[in-house]
């Protein structure tokens, strides 16, 4: 086991041997690192927080502290952390609280640039991309493959939707649909598909297509929203399902 002279690893922590420890880190009495893990220096990891394989902590980041929530009181809630991911530095990670269901949650294999911050309670998926300085508010779900630009802040209990692009400096006050493009001139809009990132993600032209014709639907026909709804259950394939059930279940609406 690798672990620097400098580092404090409370009792009670679990270490593997595979992991690395570096100088001036801080791990708490309840924190479980999987394999192969390392921690770069000046980490510190907190709380109830569950940590699994093959994650690299970068200098001055926090996982599992206290939410910034003034009605938290200590209650023994959780962090929970999947496998492969990269967290760049000053990156602060909030566990739960008891009235958002305890549990903050990032998936595996996501990139989260410098000074990311994600709120109590919130729910990273897998393959997501937070650029420098996104900053979610509490209560927020990031679907999987999902990319948050730079100086993004979201607010809380909104959704961002699958293999969704947000340009970067974009406040996101509603929930931005699945696939697509949405940023911010005077105002925020979707801009249709985000055509490029799933192309690359292996998207077939069918598929690409078909999401056209929904977003068409949604943004460029004179029908309102639940007109467009109506239009887009009748295309083929599960992608046009998937935005279809995004909008139906949309809490505090959509971004078009």
């Amino acid at each position: 086991m690798s672990i620097h002279p400098s580092a404090v690893i409370a009792p009670g922590a679990v270490v593997p041997a595979s992991c690395t420890v570096g100088p001036f880190c801080t791990i708490g009495p309840e924190v479980v690192l999987g394999e192969e893990c390392a921690l770069v220096s000046h980490v510190v990891l907190d709380g109830r927080t569950r940590i699994g394989a093959r994650n690299v902590f970068y200098p001055f980041c926090a996982v599992g502290v206290a939410p910034q929530d003034l009605k938290y009181g200590g209650e023994p809630t959780e962090t929970e952390i999947g496998d492969g991911n990269t967290i760049r530095e000053s990156v602060t990670i909030s566990r739960g609280t008891t009235k958002g269901g305890g549990v903050t949650r990032l998936g595996s294999n996501n990139l989260l640039m410098a000074y990311v911050h994600i709120g109590h309670d919130s729910q990273v998926g897998s393959h997501c991309i937070l650029a420098n300085c996104a900053t979610l508010a509490g209560h927020v779900t990031i679907e999987d493959y999902a990319s948050v630009g730079a100086f993004c802040p979201v607010h809380q209990f909104c959704t961002v939707g699958q293999y969704a692009f947000i340009g970067g400096g974009t406040i996101v006050t509603q929930d931005v649909l699945p696939f697509s493009l949405t940023s911010s001139r005077r105002e925020n809009k979707a801009f249709g598909i985000n055509k490029v990132g799933l192309a690359r993600r292996g998207f077939s032209p069918e598929r690409l297509q078909t999401l056209q014709k929904a977003f068409r639907l949604l943004l460029a026909a004179k029908l309102n929203t639940t007109q467009a709804l109506e239009k887009i259950k009748e295309l083929d394939g599960p992608d046009a399902a998937i935005v279809a059930a995004f909008i139906e279940r949309s809490g505090r609406g959509v971004i078009k």
